[in-house]
């Protein structure tokens, strides 16, 4: 006990004397995730947004294949796209494996399907009539679907921020795409796995504080959200 009351105390004290190392972790990981969660935004929001109000042929397939990759395990991520990346790979020459970019994308494709997902949710959760409505006062298709994203701004907002804590959060795609090089791409879960195998706690325990208190803002905001959606529903 007396050993984690240390550990806790030290790590403390290393937040507050702003550790260079420390911090330079924390801004790779916030950034690696940041970039990632803006790409994923970018792709699902659209994508979730015309499975939802779209008819197609297949349209069930690609649901279920949607939902299931929302337990697609990150090592899995992290072996595929390192096969695309290595240096036998087909984007080998691109020379993107251990960066910061190839973490960024291993980690868009595992959020990708969650954004999608929450934002089809989101946007079925709409009476269509708002839709409907929109086209009979003469606005076309973009303004319409603009109409019905406003009425679910809070549903995609929310999809968003879970993302995000979801690849703050994740070990194998940074671990095996960025090679937790120091300086360079190690990222708070992937230096806390390598400092509790040194048997250096402080450091590991100031990033689990650190990655704690931003797991803890991104709930807030969450429930944040998901309450102001719901009393406006």
């Amino acid at each position: 006990m007396d050993f984690l009351t240390q550990s806790i105390i030290e790590a403390f004290r290393m937040i507050w004397s702003l550790d260079p190392e420390m911090y330079f972790i924390v801004y790779v990981s916030l950034y690696v995730s940041f970039f990632s969660t803006i790409i994923a935004s970018i792709l699902g929001v659209p994508l979730g947004f015309l499975i939802a109000v779209k008819q197609f042929r297949g349209k069930r397939a690609v649901i279920t294949i949607l939902n299931t990759m929302l337990a697609l395990p990150t090592v899995v991520i992290g072996l595929f796209v390192y096969a695309f990346l290595s240096r036998r790979g087909m984007l080998g020459h691109l020379g993107l494996l251990y960066t910061p970019k190839a973490i960024i994308i291993g980690q868009v494709i595992l959020i990708l399907p969650w954004v999608a997902t929450f934002t089809m949710a989101a946007v079925s959760r709409i009476d269509e009539r708002y839709r409907r409505t929109a086209l009979t006062l003469g606005a076309n298709a973009l303004q319409a679907a603009l109409a019905v994203a406003r009425e679910a701004r809070f549903g995609i907002l929310a999809a968003i921020i879970a993302a995000f804590g979801r690849v703050i959060a994740e070990i194998g795609i940074a671990m095996m795409l960025g090679g937790n090089i120091k300086g360079f791409t190690r990222t708070m879960t992937t230096a806390m796995a390598l400092e509790h195998n040194k048997g250096e706690f402080v450091l590991a325990v100031a990033l689990g504080i650190v990655l704690l208190t931003v797991s803890l803002i991104m709930n807030v905001a969450l429930q944040m959200v998901q309450g102001k959606y719901g009393s406006n529903r």
